[in-house]
């Protein structure tokens, strides 16, 4: 395995993509298809860890999933929520989406579940789903003090009622109980304190669980009701190529001023992460939206100020693109992602210094002001979003060094081939 790469500065990138399947989407649509009756056809899906362990972990509690990863597709033989657990184990890795999801679902089932990850992991909230949970009626708690797993559930499936969930510290949480509500013994009103970040997941999350035959009453992302006893109906289900991974490639074409096409996405994606290309048009790029694609084409590049609430997991590639701009560029709205594989905003902070910008921490993102810029060893934390997003530097810059890139294998394991081809224009 390789411990580190350089990245080739190379010059204006043209060139069109289709990146691998949305993780987003993916570990929402095996959830679902998890509990519904009957066989589901996933098609365009991720082959990551992050999939790798939801799968295994549905596999524990009695889920055939077949693999087919030439032809990216997943079919699933769902079992109606009808699951036992004699001590089940599910090893989670670093995968929020898998913890946080897999935790609701286990409430649903008979018997005991253990739920457990890598160190950084452990580190990760979940105690106010884990509240939320109790709430509806489910014995479950978190082994240690900390709110952070391994959590144990001992399942006699989910009663139902009213919850509160917090919303400030991963829209995850919400997501999680919304997939699992439908098959509570009565109905769920789930309520969001505070201001919820990330609001298109939960969008998308409500979308998925409609296009599977279910019913849930929202208002504004503030209050959801969902009638118990219901079931998801399996079905061929398509998956859009993942948002994030598209913003290194966009970004790509802001750095470098050339001009990317990202394939088989719209501006009426169902992730809010398409949205990243409009903070590339406030920094001064031209951005066109096809049929079934959006294309972006670098200009001269100046710093804005940003809320990316909504957007939080393309802050660092927006960072990286922050470093070539003409003045100072604010990211605000994304307190959440402290939480994240590794804090990414004290984490990235201590990269961009690195390669020669003046970085100031804010509680809710940064402020970055371009310097002049030089080689620098990034260190990814084992984050595949710090990874992918600060080679992009290295298009222009000599000597950046990426440690660990292994670690893109999380959601894109095969980045840097990619992202090396649309250099070269194949």
């Amino acid at each position: 395995m390789v411990s580190e790469i350089e990245i080739t500065p190379c010059g204006p990138i043209f060139g069109s993509i289709r990146p691998p399947g949305s993780k987003s989407l993916t570990n929402r649509a095996l959830i679902i298809a998890a509990l519904a009756q009957g066989r589901s056809l996933l098609t365009g899906a991720l082959a990551s860890e992050d999939t790798e362990v939801m799968i295994e972990s549905l596999r524990a509690i009695g889920v055939a999933i077949d693999v087919d990863e030439i032809n990216h597709t997943l079919r699933v033989e769902g079992n109606g929520g009808q699951f036992q657990g004699e001590n089940t184990e599910m090893f989670i890795a670093n995968s929020g989406t898998s913890m946080r999801f897999l935790t609701a679902l286990a409430t649903l089932g008979q018997g005991t579940f253990r739920l457990d990850g890598i160190k950084r992991m452990r580190e990760r909230p979940i105690g106010d789903l884990i509240k939320a949970l109790q709430q509806l009626g489910a014995d479950i708690q978190t082994e240690s003090d900390n709110g952070c797993p391994p959590v144990l559930v001992r399942a006699k499936g989910l009663p139902g009622g009213k919850a509160t969930i917090a919303g400030n510290i991963s829209s995850q949480y919400l997501s999680g109980l919304l997939m699992a509500a439908p098959y509570a013994r009565s109905e769920v009103q789930l309520e969001v304190d505070g201001e919820l970040v990330s609001q298109p997941y939960v969008r998308m999350t409500t979308q998925i669980m409609r296009d599977f035959g279910v019913t849930v009453e929202e208002n504004d992302c503030r209050r959801f009701v969902i009638a118990g006893q219901q079931q998801y109906q399996a079905r061929p289900y398509a998956i859009e190529p993942d948002a994030s991974a598209a913003s290194y490639f966009w970004g790509a074409a802001a750095v470098s001023g050339g001009k990317v096409c990202v394939e088989g996405l719209t501006k009426d994606a169902l992730q809010g992460d398409v949205g990243f290309v409009e903070a590339l048009r406030q920094m001064g790029c031209e951005v066109e939206y096809g049929k079934d694609s959006i294309t972006v084409t670098g200009g001269k590049l100046k710093g804005i100020d940003i809320d990316m609430g909504e957007i939080s997991d393309t802050v660092q590639t927006l960072a990286a693109v922050a470093l070539f701009a003409e003045g100072p560029t604010r990211v605000t709205g994304v307190a959440h992602n402290r939480h994240k594989e590794t804090d990414r905003i004290g984490d990235l902070a201590c990269e961009l210094r690195k390669l020669g910008a003046a970085v100031e921490e804010l509680e809710d993102g940064m402020v970055i002001t371009p310097g002049t810029l030089q080689p620098a060893r990034i260190e990814t934390y084992n984050d595949h979003r710090m990874a992918m997003s600060l080679a992009l530097v290295g298009l222009r810059q000599p000597g950046v060094v990426i440690t660990n890139p292994a670690c893109t294998s999380k959601t894109y394991p095969l980045f840097f081939e990619d992202l090396a081809a649309i250099c070269q224009g194949d």
